[in-house]
């Protein structure tokens, strides 16, 4: 019997589709697969680098490196603490360093304005810090505003004008017009506050965070002019990193929701 040419059109169509279908079912899983395999195919950061950061950021890094390492199998995080300005000047000086902290912006600058950049990139700004007081246990002295660290029989402990918190107590004094008649001005923040828990000073100017992490040790007197010098923390990966997959991790985990969640329990405000 022979078919009408209709129908044989009507065949032809039909076996085209099915032949079609096939060939599309066939290649679907090769391309999926393709694909995973691309996107699986990006390795996980690996190695070592050593980690700049301020001062103030000593518990809050400390514990970021650890939970980072524990998230990330196969690398070591490396940490040093220092004012501000110290590591700059140790970072110019040639120090083995993949990521810098900074407590200000001023001191990041003189890292990405140096020729060439000693920063890969544009730094990121991930938390704010201002000032508090710092008086030991029972506050002998009776401070209660920034105004009576201006009294020659209070001794106060401030951080020097080098040092990012030493920048802002500066600020703070122009725009107050009081001058604080300071036994010492220190390298960092750890220093201050480390002389008021001991009892060697009166009050010191140190950031909230420091007062929060110091637990008992010291108590708190906050005030409202602390307002106006806000300090924002920028960080950046070292230009002359050995591992740059590896510093570039480490930073988008400190910008990122757990790093963010950490600072913020630790007295950071947002960037």
């Amino acid at each position: 019997m022979k078919l009408s040419f209709r129908k044989l059109g009507v065949a032809l169509v039909a076996a085209a589709v099915l032949t079609g279908a096939a060939a599309c079912s066939s290649s679907t899983p090769a391309a999926t697969t393709a694909a995973t395999a691309s996107i699986s195919s990006t390795p996980a950061p690996t190695g070592t680098i050593v980690v700049f950061a301020a001062a103030s950021l000593k518990a809050t890094f400390t514990s970021l490196a650890t939970s980072f390492e524990a998230a990330n199998p196969g690398t070591t995080i490396t940490t040093n603490f220092a004012g501000s300005s110290d590591l700059v000047t140790q970072i110019t000086g040639g120090a083995p360093a993949d990521v810098f902290a900074s407590a200000d912006t001023a001191n990041m600058t003189k890292l990405t304005g140096a020729a060439p950049s000693l920063i890969t990139g544009t730094p990121v700004d991930f938390a704010t810090n201002v000032l508090e007081i710092a008086v030991p246990p029972g506050n002998p002295a009776n401070v209660t505003s920034f105004q009576d660290l201006g009294k020659n029989s209070i001794k106060t402990v401030i951080c020097a004008p080098a040092v990012p918190c030493g920048a802002a107590t500066a600020k703070i004094e122009t725009s107050t017009g009081v001058t604080i008649p300071a036994v010492s001005e220190e390298s960092s923040v750890t220093d201050v506050l480390g002389k008021v828990s001991s009892g060697e000073a009166d009050a010191g100017l140190v950031y909230v965070t420091d007062v929060t992490g110091a637990g008992t040790s010291v108590q708190g007197v906050t005030f409202p002019e602390s307002s106006s010098a806000v300090n924002t923390y920028p960080i950046g990966e070292v230009s002359s990193s050995k591992n740059p997959a590896l510093a570039e991790a480490f930073i988008a985990y400190v910008t990122g929701t757990d790093g963010q969640a950490v600072l913020k329990a630790a007295g950071f405000g947002a960037p």
